[in-house]
């Protein structure tokens, strides 16, 4: 059986596959970056279009038509939409939640990120999907410290997945029921194929969903990167030891339960401050949370306080009371997570008002959110865990003088608006300085449900739909256009639009079907299963090198013609080809490998390592539930 006529090799061929064989060897290699690997591609193919007897290159496709393409901007505009909805606060609030139900085990937080983004992406774009999430597993990963690259990858991959839950989760399953219609117009009636419903889908993008969740949970270990990343001497960690080597200053901080009725009830912060030398940084009661808590606050029980000092101190003061500490910090781990407290240094300027003044005086705590820690003058380190028994109050007592060096605990939000303030001057600049437009919460949410609900009810063109989105947060001043600028990753956009050339390249010069033809020799003859899992292969190999949605148009007639000829159904041949166009993990040429692949600092590698094994997970999983489902 030969579904299709021969096809003669042509020059244009030879050199669009050659080209393609070279941007694979740079994917792989990398030899360069791999957004400059796939500009450099485009370049060459525009150069190879000026060679006689390749003009057809010229003719076939735009160049540049990659920057202007509908998932180019609509991952831009729904880089912007997230950014907008981080900016509010609702993505960190997200994040919140996760933790509260994942805690800190990568074998908890997985599921729930990946679970969560996959049924996200079943009614939105996967891409979509991932960019909304990628500020909320950067902030998870900040909290837990759980490497980023540990998280991003599984989010990313069940993103796509997800895309197979419903008829409207992925640019190929859209297109599918278009091409049934158009394809139906050359069949006969005994082999009309009818459209697939919206959730027709679900059982195989469900079991896809929760195989790519297994895998990561059980195998993550041994396939995701193992790296070291190389932590910033600006992190609260590094921050930590600093202090701790040039001052001698500890500066751990521990969550303790005081139950009911406890023999601490009424006794002020004030006190127990001065007996044991550590600060009480936060306290919780009765629902209420309060940061920087005033020292002459009595304690009421049952509560909750935050310690910051030493360790041993603190575990010493927790024996003595017969106290216990949370190691979950269940009410305080968000307040005092590296990217919303840490230790921070200030120095006194020659000009500031607050020369021949003391802390206590002019209310350090109350006034400005500084837990202050040590005062360095000179060769000298004063230090509120040093010295007699109220040191820590002495620490309070001393008048500031012209270049002393204030180390201070602080939320960043405080330490932010010093950077204002002309009477200090504030060393420590690498910290989180975001301020949360909480009061934009309702816009942020307006117009992202309005470009959720023109993707779902609308026919206007998705990238149409997100920037509205974009155009009105900025519109409202959720972010400014500067921020939304910023919040665009360029290098996924140049990576993105710079392979769409290849692809149509690829399609039009008639390589692609040259390649199919000789894939279909091969299949000649094979049993109606070999044949689908052929086909399966073969969208899988297509989605790597060009477009889903052109692997798509170009293999689902193929299918049809296939199944026509050996008596299968070709409504199941067709959706094969819809479902595997997604199987795309072996390298970041998708877009969400593409979007996560900088932030994660992922190489080419990494996504053979993790991806070949979710790549052969894929095709046994969707065969097996395609032939069980239909």
């Amino acid at each position: 059986m030969t579904p299709m006529e021969a096809i003669a090799l042509t020059n244009e061929m030879i050199a669009v596959m050659l080209l393609l064989a070279f941007a694979i060897f740079l994917f792989v290699s990398e030899v360069v970056r791999v957004d400059f690997a796939a500009l450099l591609v485009m370049v060459l193919l525009g150069i190879l279009s000026y060679f006689p007897g390749l003009e057809i290159l010229k003719n076939s496709s735009n160049l540049f038509e990659g920057f202007s393409s509908n998932a180019v901007i609509s991952i831009i505009a729904v880089m912007i939409i997230g950014a907008g909805l981080d900016k509010t606060g609702l993505l960190n609030g997200l994040a919140g939640a996760i933790l509260r139900y994942g805690g800190t085990s990568e074998k908890r937080i997985i599921p729930i990120v990946s679970g969560t983004v996959g049924v996200i992406s079943s009614f939105m774009q996967n891409v979509g999907a991932a960019a909304l999430f990628l500020p909320v597993v950067s902030r998870i990963s900040a909290r837990t410290k759980l490497p980023l690259h540990r998280l991003l990858m599984p989010m990313g991959f069940c993103a796509i997945l997800g895309g197979t839950l419903t008829m409207v989760g992925s640019s190929p399953l859209i297109l599918l029921n278009d091409l049934i219609l158009t394809t139906n117009s050359v069949l006969s009636e005994e082999n009309q194929m009818q459209p697939f419903s919206l959730f027709a889908v679900t059982p195989i993008g469900l079991s896809l969903l929760i195989v790519g969740i297994i895998y990561f949970v059980v195998f993550g270990p041994l396939v995701l990167p193992t790296k070291q990343i190389k932590e910033d001497a600006t992190t609260a960690q590094s921050m930590k030891e600093y202090v701790k080597q040039l001052y001698g200053v500890e500066a751990d901080i521990f969550e303790v339960i005081i139950p009911d009725n406890h023999p601490l009830f009424g006794e002020k912060f004030s006190d127990i401050m001065a007996a044991f030398k550590f600060y009480v940084v936060a306290s919780y009661f009765d629902g209420q949370k309060w940061l920087s808590p005033a020292v002459d606050t009595e304690i009421t029980t049952p509560c909750r306080i935050a310690l910051l000092g030493d360790q041993s101190v603190i575990r010493d003061f927790c024996d003595v009371f017969n106290l216990n500490i949370d190691p979950e910090m269940t009410v305080f781990r968000a307040d005092f997570s590296g990217e919303k407290s840490g230790i921070a240094e200030i120095v006194i300027p020659p000009n500031s008002r607050l020369i021949g003044r003391c802390a206590r005086e002019i209310s350090l705590r109350k006034t400005y959110g500084l837990n202050l820690l040590a005062i360095h003058r000179g060769e000298d380190n004063l230090s509120y865990a040093e010295g007699d028994d109220d040191y820590s109050h002495q620490l309070g007592l001393v008048k500031f003088q012209a270049g002393d060096s204030l180390v201070v605990q602080t939320q960043w939000s405080s330490l932010s608006r010093l950077t204002k303030n002309r009477d200090f001057v504030v060393v420590t600049t690498e910290f989180p300085q975001e301020e949360w437009r909480t009061k934009k919460v309702s816009w942020a949410l307006l117009f992202f449900a309005i470009s959720l609900g023109l993707i779902l009810f609308s026919n206007f063109q998705l990238s149409l739909c997100l920037l509205i989105g974009a155009c009105g947060m900025i519109m409202t001043r959720v972010l400014s256009i500067d921020e939304a600028y910023y919040a665009v990753g360029w290098s996924t956009v140049f990576l993105l639009a710079s392979l769409i050339p290849l692809g149509r390249a690829v399609q039009e010069t008639g390589a692609a079907e040259w390649i199919t033809y000789q894939i279909l020799l091969v299949l000649d003859g094979w049993p109606i299963w070999g044949l689908q899992a052929g086909i399966a292969i073969l969208a899988t190999f297509f989605t790597l090198v060009m477009s889903n949605v052109g692997a798509t148009v170009l293999l689902v007639p193929l299918a049809v013609s296939i199944a026509v000829a050996v008596g299968a159904n070709p409504a199941i041949f067709a959706l094969t080809v819809a479902i595997s166009t997604s199987n795309s993990f072996l390298i970041p040429t998708h877009q969400v490998n593409a979007l996560i692949l900088g932030p994660g600092g992922y190489r080419v590698v990494d996504f053979i390592r993790a991806g070949s094994i979710m790549t052969i997970l894929f095709l046994v999983v969707s065969l097996i539930m395609l032939n069980i489902v239909f």
